[in-house]
């Protein structure tokens, strides 16, 4: 997914940055890691209080397989309800969510 298109979606938390990473993409509010874009995919950060949401919507976590062990890895990170992408209003809200969970997880820190 190209940055114009990423900058779009997260419009409505005003200027994202947006750093290459993990083979892909962090997009970040101000110092807060709010999604990743992997394989062409843009996945939200999740936590405690929202997953509930994501899972209610059929989203789903971002799971890799391990390099060491094999074993699968779950992030932080959920794919974004496909009736979003067609709603401003709704990608807003879902993009939201992302940065209320970053922020919990920065104050956590």
């Amino acid at each position: 997914m190209d940055n114009d298109a990423i900058e779009e979606m997260f419009q409505s938390l005003g200027p994202v940055t947006i750093k290459r990473m993990f083979g892909g993409k962090g997009i970040y509010a101000g110092d807060l890691i709010v999604a990743l874009e992997v394989d062409g995919e843009v996945l939200l950060k999740a936590d405690e209080v929202t997953i509930p949401e994501f899972e209610l919507s059929g989203c789903r976590q971002w799971v890799y397989e391990g390099k060491k062990t094999g074993a699968p890895l779950r992030m932080p990170y959920w794919s974004i309800p496909d009736d979003a992408f067609d709603d401003p209003d709704l990608m807003a809200c879902w993009v939201r969510l992302a940065l209320e969970a970053a922020v919990r997880a920065g104050v956590k820190k």
